[in-house]
């Protein structure tokens, strides 16, 4: 953890975490030999899901939310947002030159999804597991 660049948000510190350093994925599967993850409908309509690199380190476990067919969401990539897992324009502010921008998504169908918090997911918004990998375990989140 030493390692990890400390940024400091308020009064909370947080340990940004580099793509080189995250474990392997660990996923949620709906069952069999097969690894399913709900569909983000937006996913071919926006370029912020290429971004490289992922933000820092707000929770080590997944937020379970209730979303709606049709509605557009906006999911924090930075971190940083107070209301957490979605964006709130924090990314916005020149003092923190944060350069991640939201994962703007849609859902295929209404229902309960687990977003994840960690923010190193390889399925952005979605939960894969990789908040429960040693190396997010071992930062200073929540």
């Amino acid at each position: 953890m030493n390692n990890l660049p400390k940024v400091i948000l308020g009064r909370l510190p947080f340990y940004a975490v580099r793509s080189s350093q995250v474990c392997a994925t660990r996923c949620y599967s709906t069952g069999g030999n097969e690894t399913k993850f709900p569909k983000n409908v937006l996913e071919n309509l926006n370029t912020a899901q290429e971004q490289q690199t992922n933000g820092v380190i707000y929770d080590k476990k997944p937020f379970r939310m209730e979303l709606e067919e049709g509605k557009r969401y906006s999911w924090c990539l930075c971190g940083r947002s107070k209301g957490q897992p979605l964006c709130d324009g924090t990314h916005k502010l020149v003092q923190y030159k944060i350069t991640q921008r939201p994962i703007r998504f849609q859902v295929e169908k209404s229902g309960t999804y687990w977003l994840c918090n960690c923010k190193q997911t390889k399925h952005r918004p979605f939960c894969d597991g990789t908040h429960k990998c040693e190396e997010v375990q071992k930062t200073a989140g929540k």
